[in-house]
């Protein structure tokens, strides 16, 4: 007898302490409302995660939602209307990148893993005593 009240005492203190951490004890979507749309931005030759990076959720050439990936280079997007997509990625130094025809449904999630390059330092130019565009 001590020792079934001896693990219900401890079930119940691993319970309150995990709830008290801010672990979700419930079942994952069990409140009906789950992240239609997340993902990870990364380095594309060091693999490591990018922060700071502006993604943009295009619906019908309209932007719908902008947010920033943190610092493991994440990012989520909730609530988006269902409907095909396009996400942009930039970053300052890094070239642009696109994923095109994401379809987002009512209640699916959806993953998507980016790598991003970086953009030349140097971007060529025609030279300026080029006149008469003899060369």
């Amino acid at each position: 007898m001590n020792k079934k009240l001896f693990l219900l005492l401890v079930s119940a203190c691993l319970y309150t302490l995990s709830y008290a951490a801010g672990y979700d004890t419930k079942d994952p979507g069990a409140d009906g409302k789950k992240e239609e749309l997340s993902g990870t931005v990364i380095h594309s030759e060091t693999k490591k995660p990018l922060e700071g990076v502006t993604v943009t959720a295009v619906l019908a050439s309209k932007k719908e939602k902008i947010v920033l990936t943190n610092e493991d280079g994440g990012f989520s997007f909730d609530e988006l209307k269902p409907g095909v997509y396009k996400f942009v990625f930039e970053k300052s130094g890094y070239k642009k990148a696109t994923k095109e025809k994401i379809v987002v449904k009512t209640d699916e999630a959806f993953q998507i893993k980016i790598e991003m390059t970086e953009a030349d330092q140097y971007d060529i130019m025609p030279s300026p005593f080029n006149i008469g565009g003899v060369y």
